[in-house]
């Protein structure tokens, strides 16, 4: 009965320092966290200098919404959400800034690229809601270029969002 009771007890407490792992760096899924909304301090004129970024039809998209970083065996897949202006926004990129190499302090950023809709003179753009407008982009980033990264920034017109390591 001795021997039970101290199995029984030895189990539970045991079980008890899990919740603790789950909340720790240890656990391979709390690598990133959670997303949070940057501000963005910078001297340039609004709207930004011009600057080469993505494909030539594409423009940065008005607001990144949410952002998410899943780990995978062989990497991670960074997935973000915008919201665009009106509805008919589309070929979605995140484009990695600084050649997709981290900067001194660990931080890779990413541009979210979207496509204008056609210019149509006889039709007006339609805002709808914030869901129906919201558009998505992701990209991978393997375990060789995650080395010494400690923070990704995606970045649009609006705002900036990030999640750290």
């Amino acid at each position: 009965m001795k021997k039970a009771l101290i199995a029984a007890l030895a189990l539970t407490i045991a079980t008890a320092g899990c919740g603790r792992i789950r909340d720790s760096k240890i656990n391979p899924f709390n690598w990133f966290g959670k997303d949070r909304v940057e501000q963005s301090q910078t001297l340039a004129p609004r709207g930004g200098y011009p600057t080469k970024v993505g494909k030539a039809h594409q423009q940065p998209v008005a607001q990144v919404s949410s952002l998410t970083v899943e780990k995978i065996p062989s990497g991670a897949i960074i997935t973000a959400m915008g919201l665009p202006p009106t509805q008919g926004f589309w070929d979605t990129d995140l484009v990695p800034l600084n050649d997709g190499k981290p900067d001194e302090t660990g931080t890779i950023t990413y541009m979210f690229m979207v496509a204008p809709p056609p210019a149509d003179s006889t039709t007006a753009r339609r805002v709808m809601t914030p869901q129906s407008r919201e558009v998505s982009a992701a990209a991978f980033l393997s375990n060789y270029k995650l080395e010494g990264v400690r923070k990704i920034v995606v970045e649009s017109a609006g705002n900036a969002r990030s999640v750290r390591r």
